[in-house]
């Protein structure tokens, strides 16, 4: 009879452990997905028009200041077209 009160109040424990885990994980869950709702929308770089781009950009680092570039190659009047 021991046994079986034993047996018993050990499987009432473990159910109760993890009704408060499931609890806690509810609410850990909920105040994330909460924060989130409240976050600011990510900020997205533009590309400036395609108007003012004389040419493809090749080296966006060396352009930005972040790297040094190469020199730029000049432009000759035979491959305007």
């Amino acid at each position: 009879m021991q046994r079986l009160r034993v047996g018993i109040t050990g499987l009432a424990a473990v159910l109760i452990i993890i009704a408060v885990a499931t609890a806690i994980g509810g609410g850990v869950r909920r105040s994330a997905e909460e924060a989130n709702a409240v976050a600011p929308p990510p900020v997205v770089a533009t590309l400036p028009p395609a108007g003012n781009v004389a040419e493809p950009v090749t080296e966006p680092l060396a352009q930005l200041g972040a790297a040094p570039g190469s020199k730029p190659e000049p432009v000759h009047e035979s491959s305007k077209k």
